[in-house]
C-alpha cells in the first residue's frame, strides 16, 4: 500500500543568487499539494537548505547554515525532520560533505534538477501527485524567471562552469508558460535571471534568442514590469538594444551589466568574453536609452592588478556614474586558473580597494538619488515597514529586488497602500541609496 499524501511543513533556506531561489520554488511546487512553509524546525517535516559554493565566504556561510540546522534538530524532543541539502556547495564538495556531515539525510546536486522532486518525495515517503505552480517566496511584488542554467564562458576566476555545467536554456514555450502562471498569481514584475541572459537560446540554435524570448514575455497579460539581469556586455548588441527600445513597456530601461573591471589588461587576464573598453557598451546602452539606470559588479585585487589598473577602474566608476554598483575582493578559488597565477594581491590591499570604490560610489549614488526629489515615480509596494506604522517598503523602476536600494512610501490620510500594487508617489527625500515618497 502506497504512502498517503498528507500536509507537510517545509522550512527552506535559499542562499546565494536568485537562481537558487527559483530552484527551491520549482521544487516546492513539484512536491504537489499539502506543502506549506514553516519558520521553525520543530514544525517541519522537511528542512531544505539550498546552498551557494561560488566563493569562499559563500562556502563558509553554507556550511555554517547546515551545522546550525543540525544543532537545532538535535534539541528537538519530537520526530526529527528530513534534512535535505542542495545546490552549488553539494555539486562542488559533495563527497567530502557527506563524509563530514552524516546528519544530512539527502544531498541534491545541480547536475539533474529535474530529479530533485522524486528524491525528496522518496525521502519523505510521499506519493507523487499533480505538480503545482512554483511556490513563490518573494512576496506579492515580483518573481524571478530563471531562463537558463550553467555557463559556457571561460572566465579564469569563476567556478560556475565546473559546478553548474555548460550553458543550457529552457525552451521559449516553457518559460512563456511559467511567466503566464506567475503573473496569473498576481505578480506584477518578472525579473529575468541567468548566468548570462544575453546568451539565451544559443544552445537551442536560436538566432537572437533573448529577443525571441522577450517577444513572448512582453505581451503576457497583466505583466507591468519586466527587468533583465546578468546582461553580459558582448551580448548587448545594437540589434537587441534597438528591439528593446522599440518594445517599450513593460520592459524597464534598467541594465545589469557585470563588467568586473575596466582596464583591458585585467579583463584580458580574466578571460572575460568582452575584453575591450567597457565604456563602449555603456555608451551604446545610453545611445538607445539615455535615461537608463545602470548597475554593475566589479572585482578588485585580481592577480596582477597594479595601482595603475586600479586607478583606471576608479576613473571609470567616477565617469560612468552607475545607479548601483557592487564590489567584491578577488577570491582564489580551488581549481580555477586564476588561483594558480603569480602576482596575487595581498588581502589588505584588496579590502582597501573595495572600500575606496564603495566610498566613491556612495557619493555618486547620493547625488543621483537627490536628483529624484520632487519627481513623481511609479513605486511597487512590497510590504509594511517594521520601523513605522503606515510606512511601506517598495521599489521604483530603477531598483531591483535584493541588490539595490528601496523606496519608503506612505499614503496621505484616506489612501490605502496594498502590497503587490504599483502606485504613483512623489519623492520627498533621499538617502545614499534609498528614496522616501508620499502617495
Amino acid at each position: 500500500m502506497g504512502a498517503r499524501n498528507t500536509d507537510i511543513g517545509v522550512m527552506t533556506i535559499s542562499l546565494g543568487c536568485p537562481k537558487n531561489r527559483v530552484d527551491t520554488e520549482r521544487l516546492l511546487g513539484a512536491l504537489g499539494q499539502g506543502v506549506h512553509p514553516v519558520d521553525d524546525v520543530a514544525d517541519a517535516e522537511l528542512v531544505l537548505i539550498n546552498t551557494c559554493g561560488f566563493i569562499e565566504p559563500a562556502v563558509e556561510e553554507s556550511v555554517s547554515t547546515i551545522l546550525g540546522a543540525v544543532a537545532d534538530m538535535e534539541e528537538l524532543d519530537g520526530p526529527r525532520p528530513v534534512l535535505a541539502v542542495a545546490g552549488c556547495l553539494v555539486s562542488r564538495y559533495g563527497e567530502d560533505l557527506a563524509r563530514e556531515m552524516p546528519e544530512v539525510d539527502l544531498w541534491l546536486t545541480t547536475d539533474d534538477l529535474d530529479a530533485w522532486p522524486g528524491l525528496v518525495r522518496r525521502a519523505l515517503d510521499r506519493e507523487a501527485d499533480a505538480d503545482l505552480p512554483r511556490s513563490l517566496s518573494t512576496g506579492p511584488g515580483y518573481a524571478y524567471l530563471k531562463i537558463s542554467e550553467g555557463c559556457s564562458h571561460d572566465c579564469r576566476f569563476c567556478t560556475i562552469p565546473s559546478i553548474r555545467g555548460p550553458h543550457k536554456s529552457w525552451s521559449v514555450d516553457y518559460l512563456a508558460a511559467e511567466a503566464e502562471s506567475l503573473v496569473a498569481q498576481g505578480v506584477p514584475e518578472l525579473v529575468v535571471v541567468g548566468q548570462d541572459s544575453t546568451h539565451y537560446g544559443s544552445d537551442l540554435g536560436l538566432e537572437n534568442g533573448l529577443q525571441q524570448l522577450m517577444e513572448r514575455l512582453l505581451p503576457v497579460p497583466g505583466l507591468e514590469w519586466l527587468r533583465l539581469m546578468y546582461l553580459y556586455p558582448a551580448g548587448l548588441t545594437r540589434n537587441l538594444l534597438s528591439f528593446l527600445r522599440d518594445a517599450g513597456k513593460p520592459f524597464l530601461p534598467y541594465f545589469d551589466i557585470p563588467l568586473q573591471h575596466a582596464h583591458p589588461d585585467v579583463l584580458a587576464s580574466m578571460g572575460r568574453p568582452f575584453a575591450r573598453n567597457p565604456e563602449k557598451v555603456v555608451n551604446r546602452v545610453r545611445e538607445f536609452f539615455p535615461e537608463a539606470a545602470l548597475r554593475t559588479t566589479l572585482i578588485v585585487g585580481y592577480p596582477g592588478e597594479t595601482e595603475e589598473h586600479f586607478e583606471r577602474l576608479m576613473d571609470f566608476v567616477h565617469q560612468t556614474r552607475f545607479h548601483h554598483l557592487g564590489v567584491f575582493p578577488y577570491w582564489p578559488e580551488d581549481g580555477t586558473p586564476a588561483a594558480a597565477m603569480d602576482n596575487q594581491v595581498p588581502d589588505e590591499i584588496k579590502l582597501e580597494r573595495r572600500d575606496a570604490i564603495m566610498e566613491l560610489q556612495a557619493g555618486i549614488s547620493e547625488e543621483i538619488m537627490a536628483g529624484y526629489v520632487g519627481e513623481t515615480l511609479p513605486v511597487l509596494v512590497e510590504e509594511p515597514s517594521p520601523e513605522w506604522p503606515g510606512l511601506f517598503v517598495g521599489r521604483t523602476w530603477f531598483q531591483a529586488p535584493d541588490v539595490d536600494g528601496v523606496t519608503y512610501v506612505s499614503a496621505q490620510p484616506g489612501t490605502e497602500l496594498t502590497p503587490g500594487t504599483i502606485v504613483q508617489a512623489e519623492v520627498e527625500d533621499s538617502k545614499i541609496y534609498d528614496l522616501v515618497a508620499l502617495v
